[in-house]
């Protein structure tokens, strides 16, 4: 599976997994609702089953994906801190939306 991640992401996933919370987890992004051709997605901290591969980035942040989730395979997380400051994660692969 692939996942990119853009610089600002990688900033914000960083300052989450260096919480209390985050120790001994991950980032796991996984799909919220799906719409036939596209999906929404959502961000948190989790620990990987065996359902899961866990993609490496190029930004040193591992990704947990849910293998079984097609719409998963090639995302991309963006974080932007203009206009609604937040995470944007796309599939250009299966139609993107903005969340």
């Amino acid at each position: 599976m692939k996942c990119k991640i853009n610089r600002n992401a990688a900033k914000e996933l960083k300052k989450m997994l260096q919480t209390e919370e985050a120790e001994g987890k991950m980032i796991r992004v996984y799909v919220t609702h799906l719409h036939g051709d596209h999906a929404h997605y959502g961000i948190k901290l989790d620990t990987p089953t065996e359902d899961d591969e866990i993609v490496k980035t190029d930004k040193d942040i591992d990704i947990i994906l849910d293998k079984r989730e097609d719409f998963l395979d090639g995302i991309w997380v963006q974080y932007f801190y203009v206009n609604d400051e937040g995470f944007v994660i796309t599939n250009s692969s299966k139609g993107s939306h903005r969340h």
